[in-house]
């Protein structure tokens, strides 16, 4: 089994491709020429250079990387931007990019058994804010983020493009080497937890070896034209996220601390703007605040569950204490 996973030097897809190379896969990693390679180091791991910049390179490094008549049995497409310097990079990274691959694949003759496309719950948009009603497949997407907008795009072309494709919503994705969550533990780690907006709130998670796991799974037993929401299954209000994080970092007091929307909304469109100016995008701007802001992010997993079996088996309580431990191994905390 040959599975090549683009977007292979991201977060999750480091271990994407370590979980491939565990179940014994021929694992090929799908990157950019200036993508880091730290975490893609196991010389059984061979290497795909792709140019998203030049459409026109695509189909040929394809045909160059297998000979004529072979072809991947499945892909995993892992590539997205959750976070860019001006609004439309997220339709051009998110959208146009797997546009050219897809039509790249049917060029070069290497549309395999099964693509797997990572998308995020965010191509849903808000959901039930007043009941928390868990979100399901079969609600109608609404995004109200360019974030989001731009991965319900991408599912749509992949609905349309003939391919056998199977979509993954997932919800927030943590673990080690992850940067995002990272900076909420350094400040639980400082004494402070910044939470927005005052009306309850509950969150989902998903660790990122749950989630590759779930990625082979899927490719293993799920059919073709199938929308999984990936989560694990309990949800979380931000002080049990807090407790679980201070108790593993030793804090034994930790002030939790609610900003108004508008003070949150401010702060992000002012850092959003320094980011710019800076040339590099910031972490808060107007378009993650839409996600912050968002009351409801419960998920219900039935159907990934009936569909190829999906068992997360690591808790948040359990992740986090991996996280701490990798992050002080690693000099981050």
């Amino acid at each position: 089994m040959k599975v090549l996973v683009v977007g292979a030097g991201g977060f999750a897809g480091g271990f994407i491709v370590a979980e491939g190379l565990r179940r014994g896969y021929e694992m090929w990693a799908g990157v950019r020429a200036s993508t880091s390679r730290k975490y893609l180091s196991d010389p059984a791991i061979r290497m795909l250079e792709l140019d998203f910049d030049d459409p026109g390179s695509l189909a040929p490094s394809l045909e160059a990387a297998l000979p004529a008549g072979e072809r991947w049995d499945w892909i995993v497409y892992n590539l997205g931007a959750t976070k860019c310097l001006s609004f439309s990079d997220f339709s051009r990274i998110n959208y146009e990019y797997l546009r050219d691959f897809t039509d790249a694949l049917q060029t070069a003759d290497k549309v395999p058994d099964k693509l797997l496309y990572m998308s995020s719950l965010s191509a849903v948009g808000p959901g039930d804010e007043t009941g928390y009603t868990p979100f399901t497949e079969s609600m109608v997407p609404h995004p109200d983020t360019r974030y989001g907008a731009s991965k319900l795009k991408a599912e749509m072309h992949l609905a349309m493009s003939g391919l056998p494709w199977i979509v993954f919503r997932a919800t927030g994705i943590y673990g080690p080497r992850d940067k995002d969550y990272y900076l909420m533990f350094k400040e639980i780690e400082k004494g402070f937890d910044f939470s927005v907006g005052f009306r309850r709130q509950m969150l989902s998670f998903i660790y990122v070896e749950d989630l590759a796991r779930a990625v082979f799974d899927a490719l293993g037993k799920s059919p073709v034209g199938e929308t999984y929401n990936v989560a694990e299954p309990h949800v979380y209000s931000q002080k049990e996220f807090r407790v679980l994080v201070a108790r593993e970092l030793g804090r034994r007091h930790v002030v939790g601390m609610r900003l108004p929307l508008w003070a949150v909304k401010a702060v992000s469109t002012v850092a959003e703007k320094i980011g710019v100016a800076r040339g590099k995008p910031s972490t808060l701007n107007r378009d993650k605040f839409n996600i912050m802001r968002q009351r409801n992010w419960s998920v219900d997993i039935t159907k990934a569950r009936e569909g190829f079996g999906f068992d997360p088996k690591v808790d948040l309580a359990e992740g986090v204490r991996r996280s701490v431990e990798w992050y002080r191994k690693e000099g981050w905390l």
